[in-house]
């Protein structure tokens, strides 16, 4: 099991490093994963994360306190706005589709909105 955490640790580090320069895709999420696997498989690269002087103090906050910060709050209201804007213009969806999409956005905006705030 060991092998297979740092695996997925390095895998998840690569999906946060693409996340890092293509807006669509999170950096941070990848990254508390990569953490939670190096956890389980190498203390080295667990601090080596937690450490990172950018990425590092999201990721002990959100360790220590589930802590989110407001930019990064602020940043996925902002583009779940974007992002169902674009699902609306572009496909024209029917009214169900509309609302479930829009139900499950507003769930992860509760979510992202009801941790603390860093």
């Amino acid at each position: 099991m060991r092998r297979l955490y740092l695996v997925l640790g390095f895998f998840f580090v690569a999906l946060g490093f693409i996340g890092a320069f293509l807006p669509v895709l999170p950096t941070t999420p990848f990254l508390i994963l990569a953490t939670t696997c190096f956890a389980r498989s190498s203390p080295r690269l667990e601090n080596w994360l937690l450490s990172h002087p950018h990425f590092g103090p999201a990721l002990r906050d959100w360790r220590e306190r589930g802590a989110i910060p407001l930019r990064a709050k602020l940043l996925a209201l902002a583009g779940i706005i974007v992002g169902f804007l674009l699902f609306w213009i572009g496909s024209a969806p029917g009214p169900i589709l509309m609302a479930s999409v829009g139900a499950f956005m507003l769930v992860g905006l509760v979510y992202v909105f009801t941790r603390p705030s860093a």
